[in-house]
């Protein structure tokens, strides 16, 4: 047999469905990556998701072939299509942080790496075939859309009319639109729970510092910014998880995560009992004084049945009394995006632009500032105005070569903790389940912004996060739930939320318009 591309349907494939095809000869990663690289040529142009497409795709997958053929031992990821978000540092393309400053296609300043981020090195050891790199909105500040990138605006595949969410909305878009099998996400804000969310996608937010993030254009990279995956199905997202996390010597803070994988990975935990005799918590004015939308509060009554039928014990609103939910403090101008410890950026810009190497276009955060002040980003009607108002940020503008002054931002994480673990203790609850969005999504166009349950909580405590697919609204909108847990928790994070997607089934693959 020669497999072919003309012989692969790409649409909703998943890894265990192409091993399966690699083991029995049915299927090649050289053909399969062209049935993607068709599709992309096909779908992309619409829906602009990918911005930088790897010239070198098919002779990466055929090397995979190769070593197959030999009987080389090889993982799970080995032979699959997957994307990049556009700011993780890949050698041979810009990263670009979606600004045209950034980009010399848009008349800019290309930053080309000299190494690969270690998420985007293990990704290839994994055996992985890079297909290309998936727009963002201008340094990653919303995590609502992409509309403000140089490459123009992503569409989300459910219906292009709904914002896709970001920052991460290129990653969240190509998987959904089955332009790849699945794609590394960054958030700081939002940023893999919103697209995964608005996309009827399986996100997982790992706990801070579980993954490196060094070679990631940052946002706040030594006090909140995570990298994780976004795939259509948990066991998928769990396979990545295993590839990414654990010690690098690149980035020290991942020390903490020495020890805190599970034996026999992530996936070795999901099982379709997961949630029996589970007690999750339930989202109230205790966590977040915002309320739920009706139809919010209709589909997430439904969320609850199916989770009491699969053997879950639900707790209403446990943070009530707690003062929990007056620790935010949301940003000037926004919903309720609080963006305190991102008073390190200039620091952790300054410590990304050296890792860069030393054929960089810029070398630290004085030439940054210099090459971009046209467009000054903390300006009043700049995309990051509201870092000027948090504690220390002029501090750490006026010497990034320091570390940043973030006594204020630990000390805030060590009250939330404190709270959430007296929570759990009390109730004695295994995690919490909400629902990810407030309500459905608003139009791409606009001034609205996407109404979140989670954030900035977990990412101010450090705390884990999986989203999955529990619906649709009446509009089509999708609707998500958020499993949250302790530190380290995503085993049995993943385990619940595969329980629940086998059971419900809520995901549909999207119809494009093209």
């Amino acid at each position: 047999m020669n497999p072919t591309s003309a012989n692969i349907d790409v649409l909703e494939l998943t890894v265990a469905q192409i091993q399966t095809a690699f083991d029995s000869g049915a299927m090649t990663s050289e053909a399969l990556t062209s049935a993607y690289l068709e599709r992309i040529a096909q779908v992309n142009p619409r829906y602009n998701a990918i911005i930088f497409m790897n010239p070198q795709a098919l002779d990466d997958a055929r090397a995979i072939d190769r070593r197959r053929a030999s009987g080389a031992p090889l993982g799970p990821l080995a032979g699959i299509p997957v994307v990049v978000k556009d700011t993780m540092d890949m050698v041979g393309f810009p990263t670009t942080g979606g600004w045209s400053l950034l980009c010399s296609l848009a008349g800019g300043i290309d930053l080309l790496p000299g190494t690969d981020s270690p998420v985007v090195a293990r990704m290839r050891a994994a055996g992985c075939v890079i297909l290309g790199k998936t727009n963002v909105p201008v340094l990653s500040a919303t995590g609502s859309h992409a509309n403000d990138s140089w490459a123009g605006p992503t569409l989300n595949a459910v219906d292009p009319a709904f914002m896709p969410g970001g920052s991460s909305a290129g990653t969240a878009t190509a998987v959904a639109a089955s332009l790849a099998v699945l794609g590394l996400a960054e958030e700081t804000g939002g940023s893999i729970q919103n697209p995964a969310s608005a996309q009827a996608l399986v996100g997982i937010k790992p706990t801070f510092a579980l993954v490196p993030n060094a070679g990631v254009m940052p946002l706040a990279g030594s006090t909140r910014d995570v990298v994780g995956p976004i795939a259509r199905c948990v066991r998928d997202a769990a396979l990545a998880l295993d590839v990414l996390a654990g010690y690098s010597e690149e980035d020290p803070k991942t020390v903490a995560a020495v020890g805190m994988k599970p034996r026999g990975g992530y996936t070795a935990g999901l099982r379709e009992d997961a949630l029996q005799g589970q007690r999750l918590g339930l989202y109230g004015p205790g966590w977040r004084n915002r309320a739920l939308s009706a139809e919010t509060e209709l589909l997430y009554k439904r969320a609850q049945s199916e989770l009491e039928a699969r053997g879950a014990v639900v707790v209403a609103d446990p943070f009530a009394g707690t003062g929990f939910a007056s620790l935010g403090r949301p940003a000037p101008g926004s919903d309720h995006f609080d963006a305190r410890g991102m008073e390190s950026l200039p620091h952790d810009m300054q410590k990304y632009l050296e890792r860069l190497g030393p054929a960089a276009a810029l070398k630290s955060w004085n030439e940054f500032v210099a090459a971009t002040q046209a467009e000054d980003p903390f300006s009043p009607t700049g995309v990051l105005t509201y870092m000027s108002s948090l504690p220390n940020f002029e501090a750490s503008l006026k010497d990034p070569s320091a570390p940043p002054v973030t006594a204020a931002f630990f000390a805030l994480r060590e009250t939330y903790l404190a709270i959430f673990e007296d929570v759990m203790e009390q109730h004695s609850l295994d995690g919490l389940v909400f629902p990810q969005l407030r309500d459905a999504l608003p139009p791409r166009e606009g001034p609205e912004t996407l109404h979140e349950t989670t954030v900035c909580e977990i990412n101010i405590a450090g705390l884990p996060g999986v989203t999955v697919p529990a619906g649709y609204y009446e509009s089509g909108s999708p609707f998500n739930l958020i499993f949250v847990g302790r530190r380290w928790s995503e085993p049995a994070l993943l385990a619940m939320a595969y329980d629940y997607e086998t059971a419900t089934g809520h995901r549909r693959s999207p119809t494009l318009r093209l």
